[in-house]
């Protein structure tokens, strides 16, 4: 054999076994991908997540089919993905929830943390107490005073148990040293339409699905749970305005079952990147109460053992459950 084939035929050999992987790399996505969602349509997440998958399929070049998998606070969705195949095809749009739900339930069958793949977070979910109009009180020191003079009387809804809204109610009982029913949806629309319909006084969701009704005055937001003002509502105080020391938000993004191949979960990142970085995706989270959050895998990882940290104190001390 000459000495030219042979380092040609040498180094074909080398690179053989990278051959495969590289043209997994450069095909993916192939075909259409499914974005898992814990939350009925109409919500908060479900909302953003839709938005997401639109502008991140235009990325990737192929598309995001949003599919919803509601029940348990998102366990029944997360634990979808965590069961999938790990190839890129099978994703979850997770929020804050699935980080609480690891203290709140005690017999999950996985550990979120460890069994999924961190991609991208997209967005963080600033939470808003709204009244119907027709409720007496009109601000939080009225809200507390109202719910003081009468126990046991006024009800707040929440989405499902495990959601940041849900502990938010929680955190005000505690802080407000209130005694009110707290009334978990199944999911946001219902509470939000029994709120337009004054079945339902109170309540705390995100923003997104409220603000429409807000900026129309059929709903009062009384407050914003963040520790600042946010910009979709600028006019809104916060709830540690008149309780200090009070702050909840969620937050949203992308995860892949674990072992995912790390060049899909680079690719689906730099997707995440590309649309994160156009000026009109901010602006339409923002149109739905969803500032901007951006963190790489790696720092997202960091990110969802540091709330599920968090959070576990909140569910221990308050000695919550499942509902």
């Amino acid at each position: 054999m000459k000495r030219r084939s042979f380092l040609h035929l040498a180094a074909s050999a080398v690179t053989l076994p990278f051959a495969p992987r590289l043209a997994r790399a450069q095909a993916y996505p192939a075909h259409p991908i499914r974005l898992i969602v814990g939350f009925p349509a109409g919500g908060q997440v479900d909302i953003i997540a839709r938005l997401a998958a639109l502008w991140l399929g235009n990325a990737l070049g192929q598309t995001l089919v949003v599919e919803n998998k509601p029940g348990a606070g998102g366990n029944l969705g997360a634990q979808a993905v965590i069961n999938a195949a790990p190839d890129g095809y099978t994703l979850f749009f997770a929020a804050a929830s699935n980080t609480v739900n690891t203290t709140l339930f005690a017999d999950l069958p996985y550990d979120f943390a460890r069994d999924t793949a961190p991609v991208g977070t997209i967005n963080r979910i600033p939470l808003v107490l709204e009244v119907n109009p027709t409720f007496a009180a009109q601000n939080v020191a009225g809200f507390v005073a109202y719910a003081k003079a009468n126990p046991g009387r006024l009800s707040v809804g929440s989405p499902s148990a495990g959601t940041p809204p849900y502990l938010c109610v929680e955190l005000l009982k505690m802080k407000a040293g209130i005694d009110i029913v707290h009334v978990p949806y199944v999911g946001e629309n219902q509470m939000v339409t029994d709120l337009l319909g004054a079945q339902l006084m109170a309540g705390v969701g995100g923003i997104s699905s409220g603000i429409g009704h807000i900026k129309a005055g059929k709903l009062k937001a009384l407050a914003v749970t963040t520790a600042a003002r946010v910009q979709e509502l600028p006019d809104v105080p916060t709830i540690a305005d008149t309780i200090p020391g009070f702050e909840a938000s969620g937050w949203s993004g992308v995860v892949a079952p674990k072992n995912t191949p790390q060049e899909i979960i680079d690719k689906l990142s730099a997707a995440i990147g590309t649309i994160q970085a156009d000026p009109k995706f901010k602006e339409r989270l923002s149109d739905f109460g969803a500032p901007l959050f951006a963190l790489s895998p790696e720092a997202f990882g960091k990110f969802i053992v540091e709330e599920t940290a968090k959070w576990g104190k909140v569910v221990k001390f308050a000695g919550l459950k499942p509902q």
